[in-house]
């Protein structure tokens, strides 16, 4: 799925939509985004040497999660947050990197769904977490 594929399984717009593409495949998703450098959350986080903070990581996986879970959505259907477990960041992603995520489905205890989920860049793993989304209707 490109950019406008993702706009019509996720509410996320500009700019909170942080995925550039996002595949399915054999029951994992693989989502990626570019970090250009001029994004909103890079602008204190930090001055002089700026770098992607680890909630908007968690953020890019569980959009990347929600191509695993496109058909169990329906007309009015939203994915949130309901827990993060596990979280781990292990290096820092920077301007200039492309993120590729993975991400797996674990559980589902409706309207549960456990993911897990790891985020790389050039191979090197740089943030993990389980997530646990829930399905609500809007």
């Amino acid at each position: 799925m490109d950019r406008e594929e993702i706009q019509r399984i996720l509410p996320h717009r500009p700019p909170m939509l942080l995925l550039d593409d996002v595949s399915e495949r054999d029951g994992v998703a693989l989502g990626h985004y570019h970090v250009r450098g001029d994004e909103f959350f890079l602008q204190g986080h930090f001055p002089g040497n700026p770098m992607v903070p680890g909630v908007i990581l968690c953020e890019i996986m569980a959009q990347s999660a929600c191509a695993l879970l496109e058909d169990r959505m329906s007309e009015g259907a939203l994915f949130v947050y309901a827990g993060i477990d596990k979280a781990k960041f292990k290096k820092s992603v920077l301007p200039g990197d492309t993120v590729e995520v993975t991400c797996s489905l674990k559980r589902v205890i409706h309207p549960f769904f456990i993911v897990d989920a790891e985020a790389s860049v050039d191979g090197n793993l740089c943030a993990s977490a389980t997530l646990t989304l829930a399905l609500t209707e809007v």
